[in-house]
């Protein structure tokens, strides 16, 4: 690819998702007709100009999912994928007839192995069942897909015999697909120059590719591919699809955003849902990202070498060649860990609301390493916790001295807590959802409700039914947020003591306030 010009107007690419279809096929990952339509609309929101949303003669439902997603439709052109058989077109045809705009993609098997072994047909065959195929589709819809499967391994001669019969029976795009991910990026932009150099007409339809990822080059022979001379690339979110998967849609349209000065092309995605449209797929297939996928990983906005953490916070473009907002993430990631350095260190106090003096950070510093080294993921509580460490007993205006629990199926859970404040027992009963709710709710009422209560998590320290558990709270009053932590083997108990040592550590920035 040339070097773009800066007054070269970018052509567009036309994003083709078979999220719906290709994707769904893998093993796996099925999805309902609800989930199919909300796949579908966040896709037609986000800019893709074809979605194949199924193959209509598979099942019934494959079927009412292609209609369904039709009769939706907003600016999508909708795409039923049919065999090069007269039953699949007319099924096809079928689903996909209540979209405003409708297409037929159609295909046949061109390559020596599949026509000798899978179609047990002769090359002439399936000549006549291309002009047959693609005549038929064309009575349902003028917008017609033509695909030869297998064309990396084709016969070259072959290939444009194919490709010729297909334009002449009325094909307005044709796909080359890499179906097994056999090709290699060179191979791949020759065989597109190829055909568009000897087929006649080809300058009259679009090209497209599709690739599989199963050597680890479907992002790349795509490119390749545009480079070629297709117009049309397929895709799939997350880049989930059969075996190895298809070319990621993601890392397509970002590869073009990021790359523009070699890559002079364009598409209509709102590339700021590719996260929201990424965690969706991911939910209803029941596929988790990795998390060093491109673009979407949980990682790709994610640092921890106190290197690049240090060039992130003096200039992000140091090692992030495109924004997080671009894609849907909210913000980089300085994720804290043994790589971590100060001045990452100092920006994450800062972002929790501690100034700390030269003296204090450097102690606190150093009781991070120490930490880090211990303990794989340093969370922001552990950091608070590490800063605050234990407020001592003097500080302690409110401890816990008993509390009974009573839980029932029937009727609400029932505390009786004694706490002892400022030196003075007090106690009270109140109910509650549940027996750390009417914990929490006796709590309060002997103490304060000014505060909010962000995060309850309970977390075993061990195995086993008598396992301690590990309580932790984020409480916030006026912008100032806290952490208390319990254990205790009870985890009403715990839950108890955690609020309690949250409570005790906004008293202590109340005081500290106030003095100010």
């Amino acid at each position: 690819m040339t070097k773009m010009n800066p007054q070269q107007i970018p052509e567009n690419i036309v994003i083709f998702d078979t999220t719906l279809r290709d994707g769904e096929q893998s093993p796996g990952a099925s999805m309902t007709l609800e989930q199919k339509v909300e796949v579908a609309a966040l896709l037609d929101d986000m800019g893709v100009d074809i979605i194949e949303a199924g193959f209509p003669i598979a099942s019934d439902g494959d079927f009412e999912a292609v209609s369904e997603i039709a009769k939706n439709a907003k600016n999508a052109v909708i795409c039923g994928l049919a065999r090069a058989s007269f039953k699949d077109i007319d099924r096809a045809g079928e689903a996909v007839k209540y979209a405003p705009k409708s297409r037929i993609h159609t295909f046949i098997a061109t390559s020596p192995l599949h026509m000798k072994y899978k179609l047990n047909m002769s090359p002439d065959d399936v000549l006549e069942k291309i002009a047959a195929s693609v005549a038929r589709a064309k009575s349902f819809t003028d917008d017609v897909e033509w695909s030869a499967e297998d064309a990396t391994r084709t016969e070259p001669d072959f290939l444009c015999r194919v490709v010729e019969t297909a334009i002449k029976a009325g094909a307005t795009t044709i796909n080359l697909p890499d179906t097994v991910g056999y090709s290699l990026p060179n191979e791949y932009q020759s065989m597109f120059e190829m055909v568009l150099n000897r087929v006649p007409n080809a300058d009259k339809v679009v090209f497209s590719t599709h690739c599989h990822n199963d050597l680890g080059f479907a992002v790349a022979n795509t490119m390749a591919g545009i480079a070629g001379g297709a117009r049309q690339v397929e895709c799939t979110i997350n880049g989930l699809g059969e075996r190895a998967g298809n070319a990621a849609l993601e890392e397509i349209v970002m590869s073009m955003r990021t790359r523009q000065d070699i890559l002079p092309f364009d598409t209509g995605i709102q590339s700021q849902l590719l996260v929201r449209a990424s965690n969706l797929v991911a939910a209803v297939a029941a596929f988790p990202v990795q998390y060093n996928k491109a673009i979407v990983g949980k990682n790709a906005f994610a640092h921890e070498s106190g290197i690049h953490q240090d060039g992130m916070l003096k200039n992000a473009e140091t090692y992030e060649i495109m924004t997080p907002e671009s894609v849907g993430v909210k913000a980089t990631n300085l994720v804290m860990g043994k790589h971590s350095g100060r001045h990452a260190f100092k920006e994450k106090l800062s972002d929790l609301g501690y100034e700390l003096g030269d003296n204090a950070f450097l102690d606190a510093f150093t009781r991070f390493k120490q930490l880090a080294d211990k303990k794989k993921t340093i969370y922001d509580e552990d950091i608070i916790a590490l800063v605050d460490s234990e407020i001592s007993e003097a500080n302690k205006s409110i401890s816990l001295v008993s509390l009974e629990v009573a839980v029932s199926s029937d009727r609400p859970a029932e505390a009786i807590l004694v706490l002892n404040i400022d030196g003075k027992h007090k106690n009270h009963i109140a109910t509650g959802d549940g027996g750390v709710d009417a914990t929490y709710n006796a709590i309060k009422a002997l103490t304060t409700d000014t505060q909010n209560l962000l995060r309850y998590q309970v977390q075993a320290v061990t195995e086993g039914t008598d396992a301690q558990a590990h309580v932790s709270v984020r409480l916030e009053e006026n912008g100032k947020q806290v952490i208390g932590q319990g254990v205790d083997t009870d985890t009403i108990v715990a839950s108890a003591k955690a609020y309690i040592a949250a409570l005790n550590k906004l008293m202590l920035k109340r005081q500290q306030l106030h003095a100010q």
